[in-house]
């Protein structure tokens, strides 16, 4: 296409937009006007991938709100059967960018699993998983736990998980648990909660072949996709799973399971997913990734605006077919600031889902190297690192400069304030060290070794499996 009838090519769709807000085809050219005179997105007609999850909503509100069109690029939104297929389709260039796992890119390009290089310069959120058991294994830990008028004492421990865990050990049986992929969110956050309890989740030798994950474990854990956790569950080939919303809900609606705690009792705003595309992407589209990465920056801005006002007007837009596709009363469970554990048991959690609050888009090399350290605490990186590799991976796949390249540009535009960002004057991508863990074990991002040392289970210094 030439550059003028891009151009042209770009008006019309612009003003076919315009039209349908009720713009004036004067005020749509004008518009059309500014948007070319400033940097000029080299691609404009785009296809990302998500999985079907509460969290993909900046994806979903940044098309169905308008925030995509009006920074000058054409979105549809596909969703796709699982993690490694979307990776792939990212990586083959059949996407252009997808709803990552925060730990994909970063396995990725270390070359756990498929090699590739992949960047993210926006975080997605913050928190938003849970663990689930069955009903049966509920029944048992409900002996060991604390109970306030009635009610269980928060946040529920694996250590009232471990006695069942031995009962089944006795009784010859594999205590099996799911979680989404081997370098998600999930299985570090479902391997961190069960640790922290004394329940080894097993490790990791893919020098020797094995990825499995179940070298010396008491639990069990492998994948299931995220919709079809709650069908294993009741079918009983896991008797848990660390999953995202909304399939830990569905779990409650269901009546087939317990949510016993979710990752926000874990580890306080931890960072879930991200923005990912190719490397290649990135350096031959720069103006259209701005674009993108501002689109996103104001969907997640407008999901924690009014003190989570708009969330109702979020599930709703999630609960259609082609989006998350569950009721609005499950999806609303947890998106609204309320996450039910027992069936009956609803407790405020506004926090369960941040979107912007705690600057949650941005890509800090601290969230990277945490789930490095994960990586290598389990077994998935066999060798000892030293701490500047761990930096030196981090300032390779999360990039904060283009992520404040777009921040700036809206707030030269008026779209947002330079109060709703980091200060970039002064922040050096490292958040301050974090303590807030439910093993209470401080994680600093420049010290990742002599962090690694500090968690009673799993790999440290020269270990080797």
């Amino acid at each position: 296409m030439s550059k003028v009838s891009n151009a042209v090519s770009k008006k019309n769709k612009l003003g076919k937009f315009f039209k349908k807000l009720g713009i004036t085809t004067a005020i749509a050219t004008l518009s059309f006007s500014a948007l070319t005179q400033a940097g000029d997105v080299e691609k404009e007609d785009l296809k990302f991938g998500f999985i079907k999850l509460t969290d993909m909503a900046p994806l979903a509100i940044a098309k169905e709100k308008g925030f995509f069109e009006e920074e000058g690029v054409f979105v549809e939104l596909e969703a796709q059967a699982n993690w490694k297929v979307l990776l792939d389709r990212v990586i083959t260039g059949e996407l252009d960018g997808a709803h990552m796992l925060a730990g994909q890119p970063l396995g990725a390009t270390i070359g756990y699993g498929t090699e590739a290089h992949i960047i993210t310069a926006f975080s997605m959120d913050l928190n938003g998983n849970g663990i689930t058991v069955s009903n049966d294994v509920w029944a048992e830990m409900k002996k060991h736990i604390p109970h306030e008028n009635g009610k269980p004492v928060h946040p529920i421990k694996a250590d009232y998980l471990k006695p069942v865990i031995e009962k089944y050990k006795d009784e010859g049986k594999p205590f099996n648990m799911g979680m989404v992929f081997p370098v998600s969110t999930h299985n570090y956050e479902l391997r961190y909660w069960l640790a922290a309890g004394g329940i080894h989740p097993g490790f990791y030798a893919p020098e020797k072949g094995d990825i499995s994950g179940q070298l010396k474990a008491d639990a069990l854990l492998s994948v299931t996709p995220p919709p079809q956790m709650p069908s294993t569950l009741e079918a009983g080939t896991i008797f848990g799973y660390c999953v995202g919303e909304p399939w830990n809900q569905q779990a409650v609606f269901k009546g087939i399971g317990v949510p016993v705690i979710t990752d926000y009792e874990i580890w306080k705003n931890n960072p879930e997913k991200v923005f990912g595309v190719s490397k290649d992407w990135a350096d031959k589209y720069p103006n259209t990734h701005i674009a993108v990465v501002k689109s996103l920056i104001r969907a997640a801005q407008w999901l924690d605006a009014n003190n989570n006002g708009n969330r109702p007007e979020a599930v709703k837009i999630l609960s259609q077919p082609y989006y998350v596709g569950a009721d609005y009363d499950v999806i609303a469970n947890s998106m609204t600031g309320t996450f039910e554990y027992e069936k009956g048991d609803k407790r405020e959690v506004p926090d369960f889902n941040v979107f912007f609050r705690h600057h949650a888009t941005y890509p800090f090399y601290s969230d990277a190297v945490w789930y490095l350290t994960q990586m290598r605490r389990w077994g998935q990186i066999a060798e000892t690192k030293p701490d500047n590799w761990y930096m030196d991976i981090a300032k390779k796949v999360y990039r904060p400069d283009i992520y404040r390249q777009a921040a700036k540009e809206l707030i030269a535009e008026g779209k947002l304030k330079a109060s709703d960002f980091p200060d970039f004057a002064t922040e050096d991508g490292y958040r301050a060290p974090q303590s807030e863990f439910i093993d209470g074990v401080v994680y600093d991002g420049k010290q990742p070794n002599a962090y690694l040392e500090k968690l009673t289970i799993g790999l440290k210094a020269n270990d080797k499996l």
